[in-house]
């Protein structure tokens, strides 16, 4: 069954430089709903957009003894923990059922994605907190016939290019990006998997990959992404069946931090930065095409191409937003007056991306699949159903198997 793509938006405190230049906070969240309006223009009538979530996370919070930002009582303040539990905790347990998932943030540079994504200090994101859960869950493990495997990736598509974070040095022109002729998917080429074995292990990767990453100060954030981060993180569930044989179920866990669209004039780009910034734009652009492609299919239009194709970042992103993977978007607002016109066209991006429909499936042995799909056809069956697929599938349906 076709599912849609879950969408968040999450609008975040005034940067310092938005307070220099005395913003005005031009968004406005209550329960579902997100509203923008130009304050430049007097009486002009406020867009609304409604998503699954709209987070306020602008103000009404304050500093827990640890330094967490926690909602003052009473407030509508979303803390990372309460996107966790929204969105993060989502990704999980589409991960348990045997679902490929995927989370990916988008906004303009500054507006708060990789916050939302990997935080900050002691307000860590969704990503350090999935990956922490996960490991609660195969650390608290006390079936003996049930064993969990879990391998880490982490990359970067720089200037088109694909760099592997765990890897110090990179080939050339960045490793190679294939697809797989059998199922259609694309991957990349010589990219490490490491297997890990505990939250420890997996956070000193995420670390590594991260000290790793391409940034670099501009204008608008002085710790810009210069590069699409994407983080995966394979979850194996191998668990022996009734006769003792061992099933697998395997999961693609995907999150995704989007560099940041950009203009050169609030930028202040030159020189590198301003190709950086160009070819951002080029690869986000081919997004939202990829993503207008995939909302007109679903609204059943006929004919439709989508063009994965066109960069290297929608070649990655086509199991995530087309294909087989349950998957949740982020959008990152700024609340400033002075970025009206980026912000609203976020809110466009992601309202957008909502009508788009997956289908996803559990990943599993075909063999396995067939025995669970005949047993649970079995228990709905009528009496006489009951009676007839024992007799046809006396094998797979005995008590042994």
């Amino acid at each position: 069954m076709a599912e849609s793509v879950k969408v968040a938006v999450r609008v975040r405190p005034f940067n310092q430089r938005e307070k220099d230049r005395g913003s005005k906070c031009c968004i406005k969240m209550q329960n579902k709903t997100t509203s923008i309006q130009n304050l430049d223009q007097t009486g002009s009538e406020p867009k609304l957009f409604t998503f699954d979530f709209s987070y306020w996370s602008h103000d009404s919070f304050e500093m827990d003894d640890k330094g967490v930002s926690q909602p003052i009582p009473g407030s509508s303040y979303a803390s990372q923990r309460i996107v966790f539990d929204d969105l993060g905790q989502g990704v999980l347990n589409n991960a348990y059922e045997g679902f490929n998932t995927s989370l990916f943030a988008y906004g303009q540079t500054g507006a708060g994605k990789s916050y939302s994504m990997v935080g900050y200090g002691p307000n860590k994101g969704i990503v350090p907190i999935t990956c922490d859960e996960l490991f609660k869950t195969v650390e608290g493990n006390t079936n003996a016939d049930l064993k969990y495997c879990v391998s880490f990736s982490m990359l970067e598509i720089y200037n088109e290019q694909v760099r592997d974070l765990l890897q110090k040095q990179n080939p050339k022109g960045g490793l190679p990006v294939r697809q797989n002729p059998s199922i259609g998917a694309f991957y990349v080429q010589g990219l490490t998997k490491q297997v890990v074995g505990s939250y420890r292990e997996i956070e000193a990767k995420m670390d590594e990959g991260t000290s790793n990453r391409t940034v670099a100060s501009t204008a608008m954030n002085a710790t810009s992404s210069r590069a699409h981060t994407v983080v995966t993180i394979q979850f194996d569930q191998i668990k022996k069946n009734e006769v003792g044989e061992e099933t697998k179920r395997t999961s693609i866990i995907n999150l995704v931090d989007l560099a940041g669209s950009e203009r050169a004039g609030s930028t202040g780009a030159t020189g590198d930065r301003l190709k950086e910034g160009a070819n951002i734009n080029k690869s986000l652009s081919a997004l939202g095409n990829v993503i207008s492609a995939l909302a007109d299919a679903s609204t059943g239009k006929k004919n439709v191409r989508v063009p994965y194709r066109d960069s290297v970042l929608t070649k990655l992103l086509q199991n995530a937003l087309g294909g087989n993977s349950k998957t949740i978007m982020i959008a990152a607002l700024s609340p400033a007056d002075i970025n009206y016109d980026e912000t609203l066209s976020t809110l466009r991006y992601a309202d957008r991306a909502k009508q788009i429909k997956n289908k996803a499936i559990v990943n599993e042995n075909p063999m396995d699949k067939l025995i669970r799909e005949l047993k649970e056809k079995k228990e709905k069956s009528t009496d006489c159903d009951s009676a007839l697929i024992p007799l046809l599938f006396p094998v797979l349906l005995s008590p042994a198997a």
